[in-house]
């Protein structure tokens, strides 16, 4: 299934049934009045997240989404049926903003967590609804409200516990692949990974979620390389495992590169926690795997993890050090807190 994280979405919610314009017409009853029923309530339009996706890959083939009008109203007192409601069904972690792109309007981080994106209109009243004392006999009726129409966008951002970055080639894909059963493509050229993984890690009975990123390079946030978009999808991670490829020529400069997107990119990622790791350490002698620690040691100000995904050295010590920072952030439970935005009576929360 290919991966798609943005798409560009227009939706349409019901308009409203008209009011009917009748009048008893019965055998023996002289002034029958008015019975003209309402019309029925427009279509609402939702936005459903649910589990078992991970890409919204469906919207690039269905952009258009319109709920159903209301029937209109009829004689005898009939009330139009409320017009069909159209439910849109996305990953977890979705955000659902304006046109403009920039400002949410509801952000699903729970499965079953619902959204009223459009309300349909109202119905119409029938004529029967205006009868009085003065006036017997109305002969008219209100149309349907129209329902509310707006172009919205659709950004996936991956909900883990762990984000992986680095530059292209530092090892992410080999040691997503070596603690999960998750499978990216791995070769030796730059740019391997296209598009975000994600992975379920074990350590010591307790689990949690890695997402493995395309790699970094530097004016990444300016469109270099790949550039920087996919970095939304650590944003919600509680840790960052940072890693740098011992086969590079200087590793506190390719640190630096990679910190330095990460500011350039914002969302809180420069603050988060971090763990260095020196990785593809199996590649070194003992005195350049010495040196080269070090000099990633003073760019970074701590002493780096070194690992090596072939021969499984200092893995188990990254996954520990990982569970241990989300276990802390996450007061001894793993998941995710509550960050959907507050909304009044078109929330459902169906938990």
């Amino acid at each position: 299934m290919k991966f798609l994280d943005e798409a560009k979405v227009y939706i349409r919610s019901g308009d409203g049934g008209a009011g009917a314009v009748s009048f008893r017409r019965e055998k023996f009853i002289e002034f029958g009045g008015p019975d003209g029923g309402d019309g029925g309530r427009g279509g609402d339009v939702w936005v459903e997240a649910v589990n078992g996706l991970n890409t919204l890959i469906d919207f690039r083939y269905q952009q258009h989404y319109k709920a159903k009008t209301g029937t209109h109203g009829m004689g005898r007192n009939r009330t139009g049926a409320n017009g069909e409601e159209v439910t849109m069904k996305v990953p977890v972690g979705t955000q659902i903003l304006e046109e403009d792109g920039e400002t949410l309007i509801v952000d699903l981080v729970r499965e079953g967590q619902r959204f009223r994106l459009a309300a349909g209109g109202n119905g119409g009243f029938g004529n029967a609804h205006f009868k009085s004392s003065t006036n017997q006999a109305p002969t008219w009726a209100n149309p349907g409200l129209e329902g509310e129409e707006k172009t919205i966008w659709l950004r996936l951002k991956l909900i883990a516990d762990a984000g992986l970055v680095g530059l292209p080639n530092a090892g992410k894909s080999t040691f997503l692949a070596t603690v999960t059963r998750a499978r990216p493509k791995i070769a030796n050229y730059p740019f391997t990974t296209l598009h975000p993984n994600l992975g379920v890690a074990t350590i010591d009975g307790r689990e949690f979620v890695l997402a493995d990123i395309p790699g970094l390079i530097e004016g990444a946030h300016e469109g270099v390389g790949i550039g920087d978009r996919f970095l939304g999808h650590v944003e919600r991670t509680r840790v960052l495992l940072h890693l740098v490829s011992a086969q590079e020529e200087k590793v506190g400069k390719a640190y630096k590169t990679v910190r330095h997107e990460l500011d350039a990119y914002g969302g809180d990622l420069i603050g988060k926690p971090e763990i260095v790791a020196l990785s593809q350490i199996d590649t070194l002698d003992e005195k350049e795997r010495k040196k080269k620690a070090k000099e990633l040691e003073k760019a970074c100000g701590r002493p780096p993890m070194l690992l090596s995904a072939a021969t499984g050295e200092g893995m188990t010590d990254a996954l520990r050090a990982l569970r241990d920072i989300i276990v802390a952030s996450s007061g001894g439970d793993t998941a995710l807190p509550d960050r959907s935005v507050p909304v009044q009576d078109d929330v459902e929360d169906e938990e």
